[in-house]
């Protein structure tokens, strides 16, 4: 029988102990179908309040430079006072952030109701994201990894669709999805109030709100490892989340206002499964057919810009989406398995403060050359940049993986062995084989 970490409540296996399961892994995905539910939107506010490219993607910033500060603070309070806490008061600062969003009028107004968007959010990602793997059931193990992977994009997509169905069909759709959004937290924060902590409080809490990264040596080898691939996924995200609508009406003028959702919405829709159909693989193979799928999305965004293809330019948000998946999955999974239960928590925290940085610094930096240049030559500048990185994702996932084809098998230069398990020789890195090899049982 597996022990029990320490500061951790036993694991849940009866019916009882799926019920929260389901409860946190649903916050993760309303937190970030929330986070894309102003896409549809941003084509409306460009027009109602005049804003320009540099203004929408200082938007979209603000939410994530918000979320990484307050993962920095806040990414193992969790661990010190409770998951229940931090999720209920991360709910309430959400709910006044929707309220925010539906009364604005304005770039300022839009900017705070992203701050304190990405303040809850970055909250509440990390504490939902530990109770998840709290919650393991030895019966399922893997499970709170993959929820951890699938959820983000599965609210995405879901929010962006939602909210291109509103901004189709409902009146006031400015004020109608946020009114909505406000009704399924505060459903979600009285559920929460009833749901049993999963952790032990313990001192330190104040000490823990320190701008801090808390990374073990064998999550950083992996997420150096995966680092590139990172990088490219979430920065081609940021790309179709904050210019993806302006971008899509520049390929297809014509087009419907939803049309710019939808684009995103193809890329989401795709990641999700993408995320459930590649746990299987090993985390670096999932990383690697992930990156090598990026390359041609970035070529076909291109050659949807030169040849007015919407077309096209969907087929590269299809692809984007099945790379963002299949890193997002082979990544995590690689770097959260690959330390103890104790320190999960804060290197979950530490993941999404890469991710998020990837997400929202180059996004802004295109809308600065796009409100300098025009969006026709930022974006080919950006796609340029993420298909280069990820030419640099495939080289470094595919190094060890030639190198462990071409390795003798163990028993090549030695007489039979008396267990399953060889010995390293003194130079070879074991955190790496470690990684390599981690699965989602």
């Amino acid at each position: 029988m597996q022990s029990v970490p320490a500061g951790l409540a036993p694991p849940r296996t009866s019916p009882s102990g799926r019920l929260p399961f389901a409860l946190h892994a649903s916050i993760l995905i309303a937190l970030l179908a929330a986070s894309s539910a102003p896409t549809p939107l941003y084509p409306r506010y460009q027009t109602q309040w005049q804003l320009s490219a540099l203004d929408i993607t200082v938007v979209f910033g603000a939410y994530a430079l918000a979320l990484l500060i307050a993962l920095l603070t806040t990414g193992t309070l969790s661990d010190h006072v409770g998951r229940r806490p931090v999720l209920l008061g991360a709910l309430a600062v959400q709910i006044a952030s929707m309220a925010l969003f539906a009364t604005a009028g304005g770039l300022t107004t839009l900017i705070g109701a992203r701050v304190l968007q990405g303040i809850a959010t970055g909250a509440a990602t990390g504490a939902a994201g530990a109770a998840l793997l709290d919650l393991e059931d030895p019966a399922r193990p893997g499970r709170p990894a993959l929820a951890n992977s699938i959820a983000p994009v599965t609210g995405m997509a879901a929010g962006v669709l939602a909210a291109t169905l509103v901004v189709r069909f409902a009146p006031v759709p400015a004020i109608t999805v946020y009114a909505a959004l406000i009704a399924v937290f505060a459903a979600q924060a009285i559920a929460l109030a009833s749901t049993p902590e999963t952790v032990r409080r313990r001192p330190g809490a104040l000490r823990s709100v320190r701008p801090h990264l808390a990374l073990p040596s064998a999550a950083a080898h992996a997420l150096l490892l995966n680092g590139a691939a990172v990088v490219a996924v979430w920065a081609l995200g940021g790309f179709y989340s904050s210019l993806g609508p302006g971008f899509t009406r520049l390929v297809s003028p014509g087009g419907p206002e939803y049309a710019g959702g939808m684009v995103f919405f193809t890329l989401t829709a795709v990641a999700a499964p993408t995320v459930y159909f590649t746990r299987g693989l090993r985390a670096d193979v999932s990383a690697l057919l992930g990156s090598c799928a990026v390359i041609p999305a970035a070529l076909l965004t291109l050659a949807a810009l030169h040849l007015a293809g919407p077309v096209l330019l969907f087929a590269g948000a299809a692809l984007a989406g099945f790379g963002f998946g299949a890193v997002s999955q082979g990544a995590l999974r690689a770097v959260v398995d690959s330390v103890p239960a104790r320190e999960k928590g804060a290197t979950l925290a530490s993941y999404y403060v890469l991710s998020y940085l990837a997400m929202s610094l180059p996004a802004i930096g295109a809308g600065a050359l796009a409100s300098g240049f025009g969006l026709r030559t930022a974006a080919p500048v950006y796609a340029g940049c993420v298909a280069v990185l990820a030419t640099v994702a495939v080289a470094t996932l595919a190094a060890p993986l030639r190198g462990r084809r071409r390795s003798p098998p163990p028993d090549a230069h030695a007489g039979p062995a008396t267990s399953s398990h060889t010995s390293a020789s003194p130079d070879t890195p074991a955190p790496e084989i470690s990684v390599l090899t981690t699965r989602n049982r």
